[in-house]
């Protein structure tokens, strides 16, 4: 007589329910060691966002690691970056006074491309946790007094809306009234078409702040982060005295791509690049995101000394 072979002895279980079955059974270490289960978790819990694709080389880098190169990757890329660690990089040892900006009216033009802009903007301030794309801040760098405006990218491309405009007024002011210059740290899409022309407004509304700036002689200094495009190039970001950028960033009106296809030739290497740019004259300096409190220090002492003699 053949003799039964235990293993067929009750149902089978699948492969998912024999792993529950063992969790609840607490394995063999709580089984010798009841009180073990206090101090180990049934399930070791990885952050999904431990570590980040390089974008050049495709390399996988540890957040960690990411975050102490000021998100700058080992192959020279400057990833773009929120206000939050923006300021964190730029003010001395990380200290800042937070400045409100303005609330304006939302969706005055009651505009739906398919979704509602009011959904759109919730969708995006749920994601940043921003009220829209500006934020300012009040603080020393390099031991210089200054406010320091940062766009935000992530905030539906950065763009340029009546929220943005205000926010850049807001800034110039509080730079008028307290006597000190305005960095201003760009990256943008363009124009927000949900405002429509309201949008296209703020392009000179912003360049009549920049001049208050102009008569008060205070600095207003412009760095040019990836990407910084559309009306913004065409307005605050290029009336800057000074114009740094951060290295690969795209600064142009129209991208290349539409270029491109508009003249129908293909494009030199690296243009519209902070580096070409530099080349051609329309860029002052690429700095690299390490050195940028340095060198804005630096130029904003040296541009602030004959009004502090005058004081």
């Amino acid at each position: 007589m053949a003799m039964a072979d235990k293993s067929d002895k009750g149902p089978k279980l699948p492969p998912a329910a024999k792993s529950a079955e063992r969790r609840e059974r607490g394995g063999w270490l709580s089984k010798i060691a009841p009180g073990i289960s206090n101090f180990v978790g049934s399930k070791r819990e990885t952050p999904e966002n431990l570590w980040v694709k390089d974008p050049d080389t495709g390399d996988m880098i540890y957040r960690s690691d990411l975050e102490a190169a000021l998100w700058v990757t080992p192959s020279g890329r400057h990833m773009r970056i929120g206000p939050k660690a923006r300021m964190k990089f730029t003010f001395d040892d990380g200290q800042f006074e937070s400045l409100p900006t303005p609330e304006v009216v939302e969706d005055p033009l009651h505009f739906s491309d398919g979704k509602p802009y009011k959904d759109r903007l919730k969708a995006a301030r749920n994601a940043t946790g921003e009220r829209d794309v500006m934020a300012i801040g009040y603080g020393k760098v390099q031991g210089v007094d200054c406010i320091v405006l940062v766009q935000d990218f992530a905030f539906m491309g950065g763009s340029l809306g009546m929220a943005a405009g205000e926010g850049f007024i807001a800034a110039a002011k509080a730079a008028v009234e307290r006597k000190v210059p305005l960095v201003a740290f760009t990256a943008a899409g363009g124009a927000r078409m949900q405002e429509g022309a309201l949008s296209l407004m703020q392009m000179a509304r912003t360049t009549l702040a920049i001049q208050e700036l102009k008569k008060a002689q205070l600095p207003y200094l412009v760095v040019l982060t990836d990407p910084t495009t559309g009306g913004v190039t065409a307005s605050y970001a290029m009336l800057g005295d000074i114009h740094l950028a951060e290295p690969g960033a795209l600064i142009c009106f129209a991208g290349p791509r539409v270029i491109e296809t508009t003249i129908r030739e293909k494009l030199p290497e690296g243009f519209q690049r902070s580096e070409f740019l530099v080349e051609k004259g329309m860029v002052d300096r690429v700095v690299s995101r390490s050195e940028l409190p340095e060198v804005l220090g630096a130029l904003m002492s040296m541009l602030m000394s004959g009004k502090r003699k005058a004081a």
